[in-house]
């Protein structure tokens, strides 16, 4: 639940990651396994060069669609 007021604008919580995802996560293993470091050097021409529009990383996006298949 959204709350609208100044009450909890102080408020943050700080968290890890690791704590929320299981060890045995398919992720973890995927990551654990796979080598994504080629998938730079085969996308690198799709992205633009002067970074005027941000991107999100395409590891990032292989490991989304991992995840809900």
């Amino acid at each position: 639940m959204i709350v609208k007021g100044r009450e909890n604008r102080e408020q943050f919580e700080i968290f890890s990651i690791e704590e929320f995802v299981l060890s045995e996560h398919l992720l973890r293993q995927i990551d654990s396994t796979v080598d994504f470091t080629h998938i730079y050097e085969i996308i690198e021409d799709l992205y633009c060069s002067d970074k005027i529009r941000p991107s999100i990383d395409p590891v990032v996006i292989f490991k989304m669609v991992w995840s809900v298949s």
